[in-house]
């Protein structure tokens, strides 16, 4: 199948042509496509000629070449308009019937230099439709995020995520502004399925099934939030999709060299304690390092419950409940990764029996509250052995 694809440097365009790859390479397996697909790459800098080849060969068009912020409002008219139609007369030119995809705008509905723009290059793909009998399938997207979306431009998302990463500040005129969001992957998700043959309609127009709407303030909020969970280590709320899409948006405009970040170690002879991440509803996860021969815990719960998982050393994790002297050991090894349950009511200790340092990895099921700690101190052994 030859699949051209005009707008294809662009944030749409980027992002189907990099799945459409993965399908013809077999790296993405959850389409009916085949990995036969040739991809007819056209924008802006392409040899002319190229699009008048690949009209004749096409078996599907995404048009997804447009103009949003020229120079001149005339080439709204130009490119919206007037490159749709050099595009349709090469496709009639060469009788080639196949289907065709436009990417327009919900501000097609609106009257502005753009909007009309958008509204005239749909009216003349519907023409083309009717006089052809060719598949006409057009999108007015909302507002577009995601990865490669070009800050500064026609995306707020991409221009809040990209200054609040660089520590740029960001101007925002009514937090109460009501936003309907698409994101990159679900579109080009729905794309996929329309090159299947089975978009989603609604009426003479195709949409992308799953939007978000949100306000404004909100995002500004949550982008906000992103940058200081560096500090604070609390993990989003990814059970929220447009979270999740959001913080992967805002992960994917941090400059280069800032994409680690240090966290504080809480070193003593001993070796170190150091919480990585944090969850209001998952816990906290930390990483323990014990020097050889160093025992550490001594103490029990009654409602906090942990996990262990020595990565690397070996020792052995010791346990009894409270109010019994039967001991209870559990050797671990980084040679062989298990994990241990830390259950409530029993009293612990985790110690190192290797010549190296020993790696714990510990997760609790809550972030540690110094108020209410659940935390208290007595030795495994009561002969004060361990």
């Amino acid at each position: 199948m030859n699949i051209l694809i005009t707008g294809a440097k662009g944030f749409i365009g980027k992002n189907l042509i990099a799945e459409l790859s993965n399908i013809r390479e077999g790296k993405a397996k959850n389409y009916s496509l085949t990995s036969d697909l040739t991809l007819f790459e056209f924008d802006i800098d392409s040899d002319p000629d190229l699009l008048d080849k690949y009209c004749k060969e096409a078996d599907f068009v995404f048009h997804l070449a447009g103009v949003n912020r020229p120079k001149e409002q005339s080439e709204f008219m130009e490119g919206n308009f007037g490159f749709t139609s050099l595009l349709l007369d090469s496709l009639k030119k060469h009788g080639n019937n196949c289907p065709v995809m436009l990417s327009s705008s919900i501000q097609a509905e609106l009257d502005n230099p753009y909007g009309v723009s958008k509204k005239a290059g749909e009216d003349l793909l519907f023409d083309y439709g009717s006089a052809t009998g060719s598949e006409v399938l057009i999108y007015r997207f909302p507002n577009v995020f995601g990865k490669w979306c070009r800050p500064n431009y026609n995306s707020a998302v991409a221009t809040f995520c990209h200054n609040v990463a660089n520590d740029l500040p960001i101007q925002v005129n009514d937090r109460s502004v009501n936003m309907t969001l698409v994101y990159i992957d679900d579109v080009v998700k729905e794309l996929i399925s329309a090159l299947e043959g089975i978009p989603h309609k609604e009426g003479v127009f195709c949409k992308v099934p799953i939007e978000h709407r949100v306000q404004l303030g909100e995002i500004v909020e949550l982008i906000y939030s992103f940058k200081e969970s560096r500090s604070t280590l609390q993990v989003p709320n990814l059970s929220d999709a447009l979270t999740k899409k959001l913080y992967s948006t805002f992960l994917s405009y941090l400059p280069e060299g800032q994409f680690s970040y240090p966290l504080k170690m809480n070193l003593d002879e001993r070796g170190s304690f150091t919480e990585f991440l944090k969850s209001p509803d998952r816990g906290q996860v930390s990483i323990n390092i014990s020097k050889p021969g160093i025992t550490k815990g001594q103490h029990w719960h009654h409602t906090k419950n942990e996990k262990f998982l020595v990565v690397s050393g070996k020792g052995v994790i010791r346990f009894r409940k409270i109010d019994e002297e039967k001991v209870y050991e559990y050797f671990v090894s980084g040679d062989k990764l298990e994990v241990v349950d830390i259950p409530v009511g029993y009293t612990h200790n985790i110690e190192n029996l290797g010549e190296t340092d020993m790696v714990t990895v510990m997760w609790v099921n809550e972030v540690f509250d110094p108020e209410r700690p659940d935390t208290f101190f007595l030795p495994v052994d009561k002969k004060g052995k361990r």
